[in-house]
């Protein structure tokens, strides 16, 4: 049996699919879950004058004055800018803002929340950042399209797989929104890069790095233990990093 249950929270579409009988034990923890993004909007939504990050970022109140998963997610984003080499920054444009660690952080508990309850089999997409659980039916894994960055409609590539984290930075949406914080200009080298790993929280934020590394993401990457990329460059290029495959099947449609 499949549940769906869709959300409009955090600036974003999120979208659940569970595969498993309905009960009052999946249902309670579908409502948990997206009780739990509304809880880190309201945390953490810098578009919101009263929210504890906006209060912070104006010097109203102190980290210590912060309820405890703010304090949790600023030390992971300092952690990220150490592992990083400073290409993902607290303070994109001068401004505390950690919402690109924060949204795969989120749904990172929320599908934490679902498996607890029983329910593995599912996938938690929240605007193109995708957790997914066990697989959906047996035998057979989940599949995440990975958008086009530069042909409107069509898709780059399919990836495959169970028990994977998947992350997107690019253009298509937003254009050239993501900054260099060592030159204060627009990331251009790249047009979308996808990253594959386990947890959503590091593998969210790490692709905001990476798209902002430009050419040498894809060295970071081949560095960095059980975290795969493809990517579309600015002039169509398609790469991917040498292990991709042994975490996940892609189909190029280029």
């Amino acid at each position: 049996m499949t549940i769906r249950h869709v959300e409009h929270v955090m600036g974003t579409v999120f979208s659940f699919d569970v595969r498993h009988e309905a009960s009052e034990r999946i249902t309670s923890a579908i409502e948990e879950a997206v009780a739990w993004l509304h809880h880190v909007d309201a945390l953490f939504s810098t578009y919101r004058p009263g929210s504890p990050i906006s209060r912070l970022g104006r010097g109203e109140i102190a980290p210590e004055g912060c309820p405890p998963e703010i304090v949790r997610v600023l030390a992971r984003c300092a952690q990220v800018e150490r592992d990083t080499g400073g290409y993902f920054t607290l303070m994109p444009g001068g401004r505390l803002d950690p919402s690109a660690l924060v949204k795969g952080w989120a749904i990172e508990h929320a599908s934490a929340l679902l498996a607890a309850a029983g329910a593995r089999r599912h996938s938690v997409n929240g605007g193109g950042d995708v957790r997914l659980g066990a697989s959906p039916e047996p035998g057979r894994p989940w599949r995440v399209g990975i958008a086009h960055p530069l042909r409107p409609g069509a898709l780059a590539a399919v990836v495959s797989g169970t028990g994977l984290a998947v992350a997107t930075s690019g253009t298509a949406e937003r254009g050239h929104h993501i900054v260099d914080p060592h030159t204060g200009a627009p990331a251009t080298a790249l047009a979308s890069l996808t990253l594959v790993g386990y947890d959503l929280a590091t593998v969210d934020a790490y692709a905001t790095a990476a798209f902002a590394m430009g050419s040498a993401a894809r060295e970071w990457v081949e560095e960095q233990d059980e975290l795969e990329a493809f990517a579309v460059t600015s002039s169509g290029v398609v790469w991917r990093t040498s292990g991709f495959h042994l975490h996940a099947q892609v189909y190029d449609a280029t």
